[in-house]
């Protein structure tokens, strides 16, 4: 009789020294054990991959891309050849194999690769013999020029789920240093609640909006395969977080979770030409860099042939990178300045419950009115609302509208009556606000 496969993976703290390398191994061990074929996929070493990056940037100022993949793919490597042996010797047979070996095939696009198939032949044989098998994660081979790739950061997750789709496991479980998702960051709300069930939506707006358990690309990756998600403690027992297609659920909460950002940045473009084709060839140089933009917004010219502005958010990191960007299109497109602000985040109530409830919207304003936070930005989707304040103000809207929202541990179930209608208090600096949630 076949076994059942597992796929495990383990992050950068489940494997940062010698002891947790052997704790993760007993783990792995204890799997394959009670009866099953386990697959797992291992991170680098705590901070090991920091470290490289910091290495490369000593020795050159502008390290090449493929290069870097070469140095950073050794990370993983070391953490799965270590673990091999503490199995080994636990009496139990471990092989260990780079992204390459176990048919992780990608696109060519250096430290930001794509999965395009999965070739497991191998594992698959490993398996069959009774091996227990160690996947270096957050790599690959491109399929064109068969060079090491790496999937950009938290890759190492999309790994563990496109093995558990290509091997067909039920299940794909991802050992952190923490027991599941939170309604919101327990660094900042102590009385969070852990949330033993998401849908593949909810949990992709959460990891969008700010959420770091999982990585977006893998939740995406999973939603397209059809694989369910256990994030558990790497430290504890117990269940954690499963993330599952929502027709698998039963009617979801109004609100799930408060998630928030702290590394934004605005940009705004002054008077720019009021034509057709002017918005799409701004957002087309930034594409072009790989900037990715969140909330946009443009204003209305007061009559025709006067000029508009035009606000968006990108990463802090890739501010520097989108001025460089826009600089020449000024002349090009004849707008006039690119104001900057560097000091933004966001909060974000996501739930699947938005959907079929009016009023969310409206209570969410009026509670970050009421504690005094101005909205800048507003940006919706049917499962989420998120709100661009000061930098400065999210750690206090992240628990002012976990309060607000029941989100605790024990917390009461919310009463929208009389907020449907009431006005934000804080003045948005959008015309997206329709109290549609």
């Amino acid at each position: 009789m076949q076994r059942p496969i597992v796929v495990m993976k383990f992050g950068g703290t489940s494997v940062a020294d010698a002891e947790r390398i052997k704790r993760a191994a007993r783990r792995i061990a204890e799997r394959h054990a009670e009866g099953n074929a386990v697959v797992a996929v291992l991170s680098a070493r705590g901070k090991h991959t920091d470290e490289l990056i910091a290495l490369a940037h000593e020795v050159s100022s502008r390290p090449h891309p493929r290069e870097m993949d070469m140095l950073l793919s050794t990370g993983e490597r070391i953490s799965c050849a270590l673990a091999a042996m503490a199995i080994n010797d636990l009496g139990y047979e471990a092989i260990s194999l780079s992204g390459s070996q176990a048919g992780i095939v990608t696109d060519s696009t250096h430290t930001k690769a794509r999965i395009i198939d999965v070739r497991a032949d191998r594992i698959r044989r490993a398996l069959a013999e009774g091996k227990i098998v160690l996947v270096a994660g957050f790599q690959g081979v491109s399929q064109d020029s068969l060079d090491v790739t790496t999937l950009g950061r938290g890759g190492s997750d999309t790994t563990a789920v496109a093995l558990a789709a290509a091997l067909g496991a039920e299940v794909c479980e991802i050992f952190t240093d923490v027991s599941g998702v939170f309604s919101a960051d327990p660094r900042i709300v102590p009385n969070a609640r852990k949330l033993p069930l998401l849908t593949f939506e909810e949990m992709l707006e959460m990891a969008a909006s700010g959420a770091r358990v999982l990585q977006l690309r893998s939740v995406e990756y999973a939603r397209n395969h059809g694989v369910t998600i256990h994030c558990r403690s790497s430290f504890e027992e117990g269940p954690g977080t499963f993330v599952v297609d929502e027709a698998t659920t039963m009617e979801r909460p109004l609100v799930t979770a408060v998630t928030h950002s702290t590394d934004e940045a605005r940009i705004t473009l002054t008077g720019l030409p009021d034509r057709p084709g002017i918005a799409g060839r701004v957002m087309t140089a930034l594409a072009e860099r790989a900037i990715n933009v969140d909330m946009i917004i443009q204003n209305e010219p007061v009559s025709e042939g006067h000029r508009a502005d035009m606000s968006f958010t990108v990463p802090r990191a890739d501010l520097d990178l989108a001025r460089e960007t826009l600089e020449p299109l000024r002349e090009e497109l004849g707008f006039g300045e690119i104001a900057t602000d560097e000091r933004m985040g966001t909060v974000s109530l996501i739930g699947a419950g938005m959907r079929s409830h009016p009023g969310v919207a409206a209570k969410a304003f009026s509670v970050l009115g009421d504690a005094g936070i101005n909205i800048e930005m507003i940006s919706t989707s049917p499962i989420k609302i998120s709100c661009v304040i000061r930098e400065e103000d999210v750690p206090r809207a992240v628990r002012a509208l976990h309060d607000a929202f029941g989100l605790a541990e024990g917390g009461e179930a919310v009463d929208l009556v009389g907020h449907a209608a009431a006005a934000p208090r804080s003045r948005p600096a959008s015309n997206e606000e329709d109290g549609r949630r």
